[in-house]
């Protein structure tokens, strides 16, 4: 299985006053720290290998999961506080760490998917990127995806048009030479338009909702989920 980087170094500000001691990967969801649900999902699904990219607090999430040989799994962190670089920037710091090819999703996204599946699309693909993608059509978040026969015919998360029935799921596949020619600070939605547009963006649909505790009404639907 490919590695997996997961973003947990942004400010949640929209989960303020909880965030203000403690980073959202640690927040408490079902008795345990979010991040501890999103190790064992990742481990059942057989990844053995994850970079937490940290940021604000990141030393408390380091000193909670520590090398990951609890959940066995091998975990590594990447940095780029105090210096936030944005979701690309991160990623670009942390290629070392994670090869050629690697899966990213978001710090506080629980998706409850077949990894392995997502994985072989990407690598039949022959593309250098892929999103997954769930039929929303605006019910849990605003759509911003246009997907059709298999690809990402448009991704923008700033303007939404009445064709974007989709939206990105928040788990994607990179290849490590998309960052190379970056800045060192920018978000990771700026490759993923870039090649939607060149149609080299591959989908992959998932069917059943995500979750997530980016949100005070999503940390409360997780938490009955998970209790």
């Amino acid at each position: 299985m490919l590695p997996v980087a997961i973003l947990a170094g942004g400010l949640a500000t929209r989960m303020r006053p909880l965030t203000e001691t403690i980073p959202k990967a640690l927040l408490n969801v079902a008795n345990e720290p979010f991040i501890f649900h999103q190790l064992r999902l990742l481990r059942r699904n057989e990844i053995q290998d994850v970079v937490l990219c940290v940021g604000y607090l990141g030393e408390q999430i380091k000193a909670v999961v520590g090398d990951g040989s609890s959940f066995g799994m091998n975990v590594t962190y990447s940095s780029d506080w105090p210096e936030l670089r944005g979701t690309g920037g991160a990623l670009k710091k942390a290629l070392p760490l994670l090869g050629e090819h690697f899966m990213v999703l978001y710090g506080d996204s629980y998706l409850d998917i077949p990894y392995t599946e997502v994985t072989e699309t990407f690598i039949r693909s022959g593309q250098p990127a892929l999103m997954t993608v769930y039929r929303n059509a605006n019910q849990h978040d605003t759509s911003n995806v246009i997907y059709r026969n298999g690809r990402i015919e448009v991704y923008d998360k700033r303007h939404y048009i009445p064709e974007m029935d989709y939206i990105d799921y928040g788990l994607g596949c990179l290849s490590a030479s998309l960052f190379l020619a970056q800045p060192n600070s920018f978000d990771l939605a700026d490759i993923y338009s870039a090649l939607a547009t060149q149609g080299k963006l591959v989908g992959y649909e998932v069917h059943s909702r995500f979750y997530e505790i980016g949100s005070p009404a999503g940390l409360c639907e997780l938490n009955l989920l998970l209790a």
